[in-house]
């Protein structure tokens, strides 16, 4: 890891500049070739070439996504160029990264439709105007088979099997399809056709950003040094954040939602939490720990301030301090939000004057089906005028049930009408 080198005679902008950079980061590779390119930038006043690819199969970002963009973020206040690639082209081959079988290809509109979206909210945390912003369909979309043929003898089938993911599918006899060696192919002649200085991604991305240098050398180019950055972990404390483990907080959630999200954290995650997605500088981070280290600084005071700051940054600072005095109103005061949506009473949950309150959950929408509203009820989360239902059995007469308030959960609330 590149942290061990000796500092002396760096000038002291360097030496900020290197510190906050390494500040949060994994794999900084070849040791030492991070400082070398800050000094060499400097003394020959040019600014270094990063770079990110990021594959719009997804229409949302989630704060997961926004931990490379931050670091990408501090490279562009640095003066450095930021080089982002919407991968609309390696988009259909899908990154096989952590996947134990193919991914499955996507449309054309909807590679497009989601590119869109990721610009938006990548507006959010870079400087979009100063963002070299290109799409690597350009390049290889129009590439002949025999430069296809080339870019594939730059690299060994053993080479391929060192990744985990592809010997450990290679040893269980599980298919590893031709299509999957070629994604970290194109992705390292991304770097050749943008001339990347320096590639960022997560830490899954590892051998992908590798493979950058072997090819970049391969076409004669200076290699590209990597840095990686940590996968969230999501709001459960235990898995990265991901939508499919429900553990995520999105970019676009609404300010009182991303506010709650925040709050339901553990504690153990707050410091990381501050220093990998609020754009905190080392000494703030320093300050925080010392401060939650000697108890002058109480952890739900700062879970707050964190979930306010956060919702500052992908909302603004009125919406973040309304949404902090709904929290405090909701759950710190215990009081109903002063604004609650209401629902007609769904006729399909009524059957002879009886309501069954799993079947109400559902056709409100506030569980996606019977067998979860059961679950919810069973575990006291679901409350009918403040008082607590645990017997998914439950029914009650329809007439009774107007203008009663439900609560599903911490945060959601619906007056029956």
């Amino acid at each position: 890891m590149d942290r061990s080198e000796s500092l002396d005679g760096v000038p002291v902008e360097v030496r900020e500049e290197y510190a906050e950079l390494l500040m949060g980061s994994v794999d900084v590779l070849p040791e030492g070739e991070l400082l070398r390119q800050l000094l060499r930038a400097r003394s020959e006043n040019r600014p270094l070439r990063v770079k990110l690819g990021v594959d719009p199969t997804t229409p949302d970002l989630h704060l997961g996504h926004t931990v490379v963009l931050r670091k990408l973020a501090q490279f562009q206040k640095y003066g450095h160029t930021v080089v982002l690639i919407i991968g609309d082209y390696t988009g259909k081959v899908g990154d096989p990264s952590g996947r134990s079988k193919t991914r499955p290809q996507l449309p054309d509109e909807v590679l497009a439709a989601n590119a869109k979206t990721y610009r938006e909210q990548a507006a959010k945390i870079l400087d979009m105007d100063k963002v070299e912003l290109t799409y690597n369909g350009d390049w290889l979309g129009p590439l002949r088979m025999d430069e296809v043929l080339r870019l594939t003898a730059t690299v060994t089938v053993a080479r391929m099997l060192e990744r985990d993911d592809f010997s450990r599918r290679y040893l269980a006899n599980e298919p590893v399809s031709m299509l999957e060696f070629m994604y970290p192919l194109l992705q390292g002649y991304d770097s050749v056709a943008v001339r990347a200085d320096i590639e960022l991604g997560g830490t899954d991305q590892k051998f992908n950003l590798l493979m950058g240098r072997t090819i970049m050398e391969a076409y004669g180019l200076p290699p590209q040094s990597i840095l990686t950055v940590p996968l969230l972990v999501g709001t459960d404390g235990e898995q990265k954040m991901s939508k499919s483990y429900g553990n995520y907080i999105g970019v676009t959630d609404e300010p009182e939602d991303m506010f709650g999200k925040v709050m339901s954290i553990p504690d153990s995650l707050m410091v990381t939490y501050w220093s990998l997605l609020t754009g905190a500088g080392t000494r703030e981070v320093e300050s925080l720990e010392k401060g939650l280290a000697d108890g002058s600084y109480h952890p739900a005071e700062a879970k707050r301030d964190l979930a306010q700051r956060l919702v500052a940054l992908y909302h603004s600072d009125a919406a973040a301090v309304a949404a902090r005095s709904h929290f405090d109103r909701v759950f710190k005061e215990k009081d109903r939000p002063v604004e609650i949506p209401e629902a007609p009473l769904p006729e399909e949950a009524v059957q002879n004057g009886l309501v069954w309150l799993p079947r109400l959950l559902t056709s409100l929408g506030l569980a996606p089906s019977n067998g979860e509203a059961r679950r919810l009820i069973q575990q006291g989360g679901v409350r009918v005028d403040d008082a607590v239902v645990q017997d998914p059995a439950t029914e009650m007469e329809a007439d009774s049930l107007r203008g009663t308030v439900i609560q599903v959960g911490k945060r959601r609330f619906l007056r029956v009408v």
